[in-house]
C-alpha cells in the first residue's frame, strides 16, 4: 500500500457543472471517483472525504462500474491487516483528458448550459436538479462551477 497525502474535503466545488453536461462518463459519480484516483490509489475511506455527498452504496456501485469498464482495478491486501486500494488502470487514466476538456467546455459555456435547463426546468412539472439540492442553488448568482476540482 502506498502512503499520499489526503484528499481534500473541498476537492469538488459545491456546484459543479457536470450535471449540467449533455455526456457522462461513467455514471453519475465516475468522473469524480476518476479525478480522485489521478495521483494514485486510494481506499474507500480516502475517497469517501472529497465525495460526502455519495452514499457508501452508490460510491461501491460506482467503484464496481469503473471497475467493470476497465478503467480502475481494485487491489486487496491481507498483511500487515485486510486493506482494499483502487487505483486508475492506463485506460483510466486516458480519461483524464477528455475529462479536463469537457470541463474546460461546461466551464465557457455555464451560463448556456443553466439557461436550457432553466428553460427545461420550466416546462416540466417536478424539476431534475437533485444532485444541487435546489434548482435556487444551481442557479443563484450563475456561479462557475470547477468539475475536476479545485484550482491549486
Amino acid at each position: 500500500m502506498t502512503c499520499r497525502e489526503p484528499l481534500p474535503a473541498d476537492l469538488f466545488d459545491e456546484v459543479c457543472p457536470s450535471p449540467l453536461l449533455p455526456f457522462r462518463f461513467g455514471d453519475k459519480w465516475g468522473a469524480l471517483v476518476l479525478r480522485c484516483l489521478e495521483d494514485g490509489p486510494r481506499r474507500f475511506s480516502e475517497l469517501r472525504v472529497p465525495l460526502h455527498r455519495v452514499t457508501p452504496k452508490v460510491l461501491t456501485q460506482s467503484l464496481r462500474g469503473l471497475e467493470r469498464g476497465g478503467l480502475i482495478v481494485r487491489t486487496e491486501y491481507v498483511a500487515p491487516r485486510r486493506a482494499v486500494e483502487y487505483a486508475l488502470t492506463p485506460l483510466g487514466r486516458s480519461m483524464l483528458g477528455p475529462m479536463r476538456t469537457a470541463c474546460a467546455w461546461a466551464a465557457d459555456h455555464w451560463d448556456e448550459l443553466l439557461d436550457a435547463h432553466e428553460s427545461h426546468e420550466s416546462r416540466e412539472p417536478h424539476g431534475s436538479y437533485g444532485s444541487y439540492g435546489s434548482h435556487d442553488e444551481a442557479v443563484g448568482g450563475r456561479r462557475r462551477g470547477v468539475g475536476m476540482g479545485r484550482p491549486g
